[in-house]
């Protein structure tokens, strides 16, 4: 397997599909436990980035929220 770049600077959408190929091609199976695992590991971060990201996405919809409540 190739040595693939970090998943920081992936956007939501990039690591969301990345993530998905990762969980297709581990359930087809067919590779050594050092792909397997490394290709685990790549899913962890990959999925660790996407709830970064929706994380931050919920914090800036609920800034512009609190910013727009009539009640403040």
């Amino acid at each position: 397997m190739t040595e693939q770049p970090g998943v920081d600077g992936l956007g939501y959408e990039q690591a969301r599909d990345e993530l998905a190929e990762v969980v297709r091609t581990l359930e087809t199976g067919g590779l050594g436990l050092d792909e397997s695992v490394a290709l685990w590991e790549r899913g962890e971060a990959l999925a660790r980035r996407c709830e970064q990201q929706l994380a931050g996405a919920r914090e800036r919809v609920q800034k512009v929220l609190d910013a727009t409540d009539p009640t403040d």
